[in-house]
């Protein structure tokens, strides 16, 4: 697995000022990664039991839903050494304004669901490949690491998508999210998170 192919896939590179907004509130930061692991592996779970005849699907996302939560515990680690606090943080319009383009049937669902899944899974190891040279030694590591798992995860889901979809529709359906995802990552949010758009 490349950067370039995320590159490719992604219809947009992080933002600079996304990136300024990160190093100036790593606290936000961090609590909303941490948040956003649990939710992946809380969406695995979910598709295991609305999917449970999908066998290649159930072993993914079983490996998947184990593996964010694991980081999910590493980013509690990170926070509680630098003694930042648990609150609450609202969730971004990223995942959401994705999934507004998830038909309502089936089996174009599952495929549109999967596509999604893979956007996002780019996204983040995107991200984390923009902030890794700005971030101090401790963390700069754990994200570096992190990045080779999200470009694996975007790989298995992107994959599923091809299985249990009809090739010519995933195509087209990747084209249609890569274009609300963009419109989400370049323009103006009123919230920083770790998925937001630009800092308004």
């Amino acid at each position: 697995m490349t950067l370039p192919e995320i590159h490719d896939f992604l219809g947009c590179r992080t933002p600079d000022a996304w990136v300024a907004a990160a190093l100036a509130d790593q606290e936000t930061m961090l609590i909303d990664h941490k948040n956003n692991e649990f939710k992946a592996a809380s969406t695995a779970m979910a598709l295991i039991a609305k999917y449970s005849t999908h066998l290649d699907l159930i072993n993914f996302m079983s490996r998947l839903a184990r593996e964010e939560l694991v980081h999910h515990e590493q980013v509690l680690r990170i926070m509680k050494r630098r003694k930042i606090g648990l609150r609450p943080v609202s969730a971004a319009r990223y995942a959401s304004g994705l999934r507004k383009v998830v038909r309502t049937h089936e089996p174009q669902k599952l495929v549109d669901t999967l596509v999604v899944g893979a956007f996002i899974e780019a996204r983040s190891c995107e991200r984390f490949e923009a902030l890794v040279p700005h971030l101090d030694e401790d963390l700069g590591k754990f994200y570096g690491g992190l990045l080779r798992s999200e470009a694996r995860h975007f790989q298995g889901y992107l994959k599923l998508a091809y299985q249990y979809g009809d090739a010519a529709d995933v195509d087209l359906v990747i084209e249609k999210v890569c274009a609300v995802e963009r419109e989400l990552i370049e323009s103006p949010d009123s919230e920083f998170r770790f998925h937001s758009g630009v800092p308004a």
